[in-house]
């Protein structure tokens, strides 16, 4: 594997992880009671934008229908970094922090818990096929 595709794709995940953290922010900061309306409108604006399927040009449409996507998604945070206070944004920052922390401390034991419960399921509907086909070969 080439080298530069691996720091790409690392830069990718790293660029990734870095707006999901973002929009978390933005999520505090929609339900934060200091934002004001208009800020608000642009948040919810962009998000609907970003999740609606009529968009100005389709999503299916080879790399530019994902460059209006992110052209967008920019403009939006852009928007947001100027229209939210900065304090606003440092305790909606915070927020999303400790939640980062609450959800990695959760998401282990939840995962384990998850795949238990598809694991026995799996097993149950695996039993009761394989009884259902020896009591229709038995007839």
């Amino acid at each position: 594997m080439n080298p530069y595709s691996i720091i790409s794709a690392k830069t990718w995940r790293r660029q990734a992880e870095r707006l999901q953290k973002e929009t978390q922010v933005f999520y505090f900061a929609f339900k934060h009671s200091r934002v004001r309306w208009y800020a608000k409108l642009v948040a919810a604006g962009t998000a609907a934008y970003l999740l609606s399927p009529v968009q100005l040009i389709p999503s299916f449409i080879p790399l530019i229908g994902f460059l209006d996507d992110l052209l967008v998604l920019l403009v939006g945070i852009k928007l947001l970094r100027r229209l939210i206070p900065s304090d606003v944004l440092t305790e909606c920052r915070q927020l999303a922090e400790a939640a980062d922390i609450q959800r990695k401390e959760t998401g282990s034991s939840l995962a384990v818990v998850g795949f238990f419960a598809i694991a026995s399921l799996w097993l149950i509907a695996a039993i009761t096929a394989s009884a259902l086909i020896a009591a229709y070969i038995h007839r």
